[in-house]
């Protein structure tokens, strides 16, 4: 490979990311609105033979759906952090991870203001934190890793 090229992992890596974000936005179309997601529920507890109120089965959507906003947008963030390149000093960078919060966050923002022009869809502030918020708790992720594999790899003192 001639120097300057790109390595196939990043190439790969954005590729995924892109496909990702473009599913995000398919997600914002007419057909995952409540009442298909509400549906898919009530086939998924028919046939694990569960049988609950349609106040509970609107409740248990409601809840699916949000949830599904902090990990859809979680595994964004930790897409646009990319992949470490091994080396213990670069696992976890602060001006990286809030770029990726970001990130997420003005996508969230498109993807909202994309739903108002969507029949049966809305714009969701609350959906855009929530989707902020995902991205955020993601990028303890790679924190966490750093913190992990620096307290490993540091030599045992004794007298500690």
């Amino acid at each position: 490979m001639g120097k300057g090229s790109p390595r196939p992992l990043v190439v790969a890596w954005w590729a995924v990311t892109v496909a990702w974000a473009i599913l995000i936005f398919f997600f914002s179309t007419r057909p995952f609105g409540a009442n298909y997601t509400q549906s898919l529920l009530t086939w998924v507890l028919g046939l694990l033979h569960l049988h609950v109120s349609l106040h509970a089965v609107r409740l248990l959507n409601e809840v699916i759906r949000k949830l599904s906003h902090i990990m859809e947008y979680g595994f964004l963030a930790l897409l646009l952090y990319g992949p470490s390149d091994g080396r213990l000093e670069n696992l976890w960078r602060p001006r990286r991870a809030l770029f990726c919060v970001l990130a997420a966050a003005f996508y969230s923002l498109t993807d909202e203001f994309h739903q108002i022009f969507v029949p049966g869809r809305g714009a969701s502030l609350i959906d855009c934190g929530l989707d902020t918020l995902g991205a955020g708790l993601a990028m303890l992720l790679p924190f966490g890793g750093h913190q992990i594999c620096l307290r490993t790899s540091r030599p045992i003192n004794p007298k500690d």
